[in-house]
């Protein structure tokens, strides 16, 4: 059956922010006062960030790749270092670790929750302990929101000796043995995202939480400059009340006011979003049962934010192609996505070296994966339509 195209504006994206008259008015209080940069909204913004997970510290990012980046630096990654991440990420999750000067490798995915492989994982580090090449750092992604078997990379962690850093870009308002996300129980520290698409949203941003003062002290100053104003740290004479250092090379990763206090304004209905994302999550289990898909698969120690709803096309079962299955969809109007290439696919990462085959497990899931509209604001008319486009094409 042919499906009509649907004008422009019933274009369904993936994902979308979900701006409130609230949030709007945060955002011109800032606009309006005196700090629009560096004010008192930022910080507080942090405050309310560690509060809500459970952590000693937060800092907050103009991006969530600025906070991978900072993380690496503070677990003292550096040239001659390997680091570890799942395969089935986005590239900023490897890159944060070549920014660093470090060697990246890649671990396999649990085909049924798309999230590292614990056993992929222990033979690897079983392998590298023999070869003397055991990673520095891991770090396990919590793809659309499911948490990795922290508990179990922890273990890990501790008989191999590497840190933990936890890519939660997908996952604030998750959690994870019925603890928040970002309480750092299992990690050193973990990152989250604030991009439009994600659960809450500052416009662009990211914010890194941790509990281990030192790994804080470093992830402060490498935000702005590797400039400290603390007299206390000062490894020069004091010259006064106008006085600074920059003790490293840092970089302007810094968020502003007005990116904060969106955020800060979208935290407040946080688990409100992650109850929406459910209801849409169930009534795609609901109504995509009986297709020749695979639905997502949750853990039972887990409560997912449901960023990315991902469903897996059982190919042998479906006469069309995956290609033209994504294309149906779009021509209708229904812009679904990938999540994600194989990072080691890209061009930059095969001039490293790395060739097709590496991790069976996340290549098959590339060929068969496609993310499907989730965001608060999807109605369930809309949420039917991309039901019925999708029946369409696959019967």
């Amino acid at each position: 059956m042919k499906e009509r195209l649907e004008t422009s504006k019933n274009i369904i994206p993936y994902g979308r922010q979900d701006i409130s008259k609230e949030d709007i008015k945060s955002v011109i209080e800032v606009l309006k006062s005196d700090f629009i940069t560096q004010g008192s909204v930022t910080p507080e913004f942090e405050r309310q960030v560690k509060t809500y997970c459970g952590s000693d510290y937060a800092f907050a990012y103009n991006s969530a790749t600025s906070a991978l980046h900072a993380a690496c630096f503070s677990l003292g990654v550096k040239k001659g270092d390997l680091v570890w991440t799942s395969a089935n990420t986005f590239v900023a999750t490897a890159n944060c670790a070549l920014y660093c000067g470090a060697e990246v490798d890649f671990v396999d995915i649990n085909p049924k929750t798309f999230n590292i492989s614990i056993e992929a994982l222990e033979k690897k580090l079983k392998n590298a302990k023999k070869n003397g090449s055991l990673p520095k750092v891991i770090i396990p992604v919590h793809i659309s929101g499911q948490s990795c078997e922290m508990r179990e990379i922890h273990d890990l962690s501790k008989r191999y000796k590497f840190k933990i850093i936890e890519d939660a870009s997908h996952a604030i308002g998750g959690e994870y043995k019925s603890k928040k996300i970002g309480q750092c129980v299992y990690s050193d520290i973990t990152i989250f995202s604030f991009h439009p698409v994600k659960i809450i949203t500052t416009g662009e941003g990211g914010i890194a939480v941790t509990n281990t003062k030192k790994y804080a002290e470093k992830l402060n100053v490498f935000r702005s400059h590797g400039i400290t104003k603390d007299f206390s740290k000062f490894k020069v004479k004091n010259e006064g009340p106008w006085f600074y250092e920059q003790q490293l090379l840092g970089f302007n990763y810094r968020m502003t006011d007005i990116h904060a206090s969106l955020g800060l304004s979208q935290l407040k209905r946080i688990d409100k979003i992650v109850k929406k994302r459910h209801e849409i999550a169930n009534f795609y289990f609901e109504k995509l049962s009986s297709l020749p898909v695979e639905l997502p698969f949750q853990l039972n120690e887990t409560y997912s934010s449901f960023h990315l709803f991902v469903i897996r096309l059982k190919l042998d079962k479906i006469k069309a192609s995956k290609k033209e299955i994504f294309s149906h969809l779009r021509k209708n109007n229904i812009l679904v996505n990938i999540h994600y290439i194989p990072v080691y696919f890209h061009p930059f990462y095969k001039s490293l070296g790395f060739k097709r085959g590496y991790c069976p497990s996340a290549e098959k899931y590339y060929k068969e994966a496609i993310s499907l509209p989730i965001f608060p604001n999807l109605t369930k008319k809309d949420q039917s339509r991309v039901i019925r486009v999708l029946k369409n094409i696959l019967r």
